[in-house]
This record gives C-alpha cells, sequence and structure tokens, in this order.
C-alpha cells in the first residue's frame, strides 16, 4: 500500500517484479492515478482515492507560498480529508491479501492488517524509528542532541497519527478491534516486533546503532523499467550533439509561479554557459534555447548516466537514482524529507552545496551548477559511491524479511 507522489510509489514496482520472480502474486495499493505504471510493469493493481498531483498543485495555487512548512501542512490537511475512503480503499484491498507491505504514508493499512488478522512489515523509503543520531528527517536536519532527537522523532509519530484519530477509532471498531490512543498502539506495534525494511543505503544512512534488531536497512530497491520505453529521436540526437548536459528537474514538486521559476533556470544556464535538459514535470517548467531541451517523464536509470550533473528536488528517489548513476547533484529542497537527503548528498561529497528552494537564485544555482558540472572530484566520488551501492540488494533484503514472517 504506498500513498503519495509517483517517488513514493515507483519504487515499489521494482520490488514487486522481484517478489513476483520469488513465487509471489503482487498488487500494489495506491491512487489511480499510477495505474498505468504499475499495470505496465506486470504487477496487480488496487485503486486508492486521491489525485495527489491535481490536490497538491491546487492547494498549493491556493495557499500563494512556497513556503516548506505550509506547503507540507496543505499535503498533510489534503491526506487527512481523504482518510476514510482511504481507509476503507485499503481495507477493500487487504480482504484478497496474505501479507501486508506498507509505506509510512499508508500506516493506516496496519489497523487493517490487525483487523483481518493478516502479518504485514513496513517497507519505508525514509528513516522513520527515532534514534539519538539524527533528529526525525521530515521536520528538520538540525541536531537537537541525542536525548533530543529520539524524543522528538518519539512523539512525531504519536502527533502524526493525531488527524486520523477519529478514521482510525471507526476502523478498528469496524473491524472488532480495542480503540486505543495513539501512543498505544504504537508501543503495542514495537511490543510486536514489527519489522521495518529500509529501501536505501547504509552507505547513504549508516543503521543506527540504537535501532531495534527488526528494523532493517536492506539497501535500494529501484524503480522496474518500463518495458516500452523508446527515447524520443530529439533528445537522442540533443545527448550526441555536445558534452554531456546537465539535468534540471523538481520531479512532483508544484510551485506556485512556473514562470519565474522557469525564468530563473534559463537565466542560470546562460550564465553558466551549460547545455541542460530540463524535465517540465509537476512544476511545469518551460525552457527554450539552443542549448536546452525540454522533456516530459524521462527513467532517471537512463538518462543521469549520459549527464554532466543533476539539479533536483532532493526527494527519495531522485537522490537516490543520481547517486546509482554516479553523477554530481545539485540539490534544491523544498519540504518534508527533503532537506534530509540533501544534506546527505553534500556529506557523501557529491553535492557542492545544498540550495534551499526558498532560497534559490540564478547566480546561485549557476555557480552550484559550475562547480558541480567543473570539478572531477565531485564525479570521483560520486562514482565511488555508486560502486559502492550497486553492490547492494535491497529487493533481497525485504524477501529475506517476508519469509520469516509468522503465517497464520
Amino acid at each position: 500500500m504506498a500513498v503519495g507522489s509517483r517517488g513514493d510509489v515507483a519504487p515499489y514496482t521494482g520490488l514487486g517484479v522481484r517478489l513476483q520472480e520469488a513465487g509471489h502474486q503482487v498488487t500494489l495499493a495506491t491512487h489511480g492515478l499510477f495505474e498505468e505504471l504499475v499495470r505496465s510493469r506486470g504487477l496487480g493493481f488496487h485503486p486508492l482515492p486521491l489525485d495527489t498531483q491535481e490536490e497538491m498543485t491546487s492547494r498549493l495555487a491556493a495557499s500563494g507560498t512556497s513556503s516548506p512548512l505550509k506547503v507540507t501542512l496543505a499535503v498533510n490537511k489534503v491526506v487527512a480529508e481523504h482518510a476514510g475512503p482511504m481507509a476503507q480503499a485499503m481495507l477493500a484491498a487487504a480482504r484478497e491479501a496474505d501479507v501486508v507491505l506498507l509505506t509510512p504514508a499508508g500506516w493506516i493499512g496496519a489497523h487493517v492488517a490487525e483487523g483481518l488478522g493478516l502479518p504485514s512489515m513496513g517497507v519505508y523509503l525514509q528513516p522513520m524509528t527515532p534514534t539519538r543520531e539524527f533528529p526525525p528527517c521530515t521536520v528538520t536536519t538540525r541536531s537537537l542532541g541525542g536525548w533530543g532527537n529520539r524524543k522528538a522523532a518519539t512523539a512525531l509519530r504519536g502527533l502524526g497519527q493525531q488527524p486520523f484519530r477519529k478514521v482510525v477509532d471507526e476502523l478498528r471498531t469496524e473491524l472488532g478491534l480495542p480503540v486505543m490512543k495513539p501512543d498505544a498502539w504504537l508501543a503495542q506495534v514495537e511490543a510486536a516486533r514489527w519489522p521495518i525494511c529500509y529501501g536505501y543505503s547504509p552507505v547513504v544512512v549508516p543503521q543506527p546503532a540504537d535501532w531495534p534488531e527488526w528494523n532493517h536497512t536492506v539497501g535500494y530497491w529501484w524503480p522496474a523499467p518500463d518495458p516500452d520505453f523508446k527515447p524520443a529521436p530529439e533528445l537522442v540526437d540533443f545527448l550526441a550533439a555536445g558534452p554531456p548536459p546537465v539535468y534540471i528537474g523538481f520531479g512532483s514538486m508544484p510551485v506556485v509561479d512556473r514562470e519565474a521559476l522557469s525564468w530563473l533556470v534559463v537565466t542560470a544556464l546562460r550564465r553558466s554557459g551549460l547545455r541542460a535538459v530540463v524535465n517540465t514535470g509537476w512544476a511545469g517548467l518551460e525552457t527554450a534555447g539552443d542549448n536546452v531541451l525540454t522533456v516530459s517523464e524521462v527513467p532517471h536509470d537512463w538518462l543521469f548516466p549520459q549527464v554532466a550533473a543533476v539539479v533536483h528536488h532532493a526527494g527519495a528517489g531522485t537522490a537516490a537514482a543520481g547517486l546509482r548513476a554516479g553523477v554530481p547533484a545539485v540539490p534544491v529542497p523544498f519540504m518534508v524529507d527533503q532537506p534530509f537527503w540533501a544534506q546527505r548528498l553534500q556529506g557523501l561529497g557529491v553535492a557542492p552545496e545544498v540550495i534551499p528552494f526558498r532560497r534559490l537564485s540564478a547566480d546561485r544555482l549557476a555557480g552550484a551548477l559550475t562547480e558541480a558540472a567543473g570539478r572531477p572530484d565531485y564525479r570521483r566520488r560520486a562514482a565511488d559511491v555508486a560502486a559502492r551501492i550497486a553492490r547492494e540488494d535491497g529487493a533481497a533484503g525485504v524477501l529475506r524479511v517476508l519469509e520469516q514472517l509468522p503465517r497464520g
């Protein structure tokens, strides 16, 4: 059960394919927006409500702001408003399942699994278990001290469930389960040693020493490739027509003023003198020029190895794709966990600096691009990280834990 934007869903297509290759039958329950993505990879599909692209872009436009906090609150409000239908859709999906795998945003499904007596586990793309080693990744990158980091993450887990309290209480009553306060339910989950597989590399985020043994940092599982993908001839020609371009794209991040952002990108490219492939994305970027090509969705695993550097919003999936390709990055985080991954990229030495979106300017982007694409040490460090990641197999780690789940 995967809830969110494309980056929150696509990695599970690859995990699903690996599970099917191991003999399991897999259905991915997610938003209708991604039905083609799921079915084209040979997986079963079950619809969940909410058009995340429409809701995020419309809410952001209505708010008239690019403030990370306000955008995050707007997104949370959207999900909370759809919690009732979401819970019922998850229940319908789980009635045909033997095991339930859950993403962080799909945590309501854990109540469904409990009520139906189904084994379940977490398959997370972000570190969510409280630890002394770093603060909650969805809130801040500034350490609060060992005690503060752990306390803040623990409190956040309980607070994050409060907007869904009524829906969860109704769901548990429907399933014949006792109604519980969020903290008590989380304590019950912890006592049951509920397993979580974290789908990122320990090279990027080493497993904290204070995590319980039923939490596993297994490595990345990658989106399943599109079997029908053929690059557009104009893209192939553009890549061959000169030195490797840079890539600029902000994925599923909507913006209030797309014209201003497009102008900023074009200006930065002109000042840096670099060629670029620009992904229009949910931001609706529009660029033009002899050294710029605007594209829609292009698989990262095909495009990124052919570019000199990648500018992106530092979402978990895009950050991972850049590391896998061994290319330097210029992270421009917007909200939620993106500042966390941006900081990790800089810490690995593959990014010259982190540029928060609210501080993005043409001069700053041009300077970071010139440094990332022009200095060989960034490319060397990126290639080293890519080689280390290539030796990992996150999907195999999930399979190991899955086979150890108790079955009824």
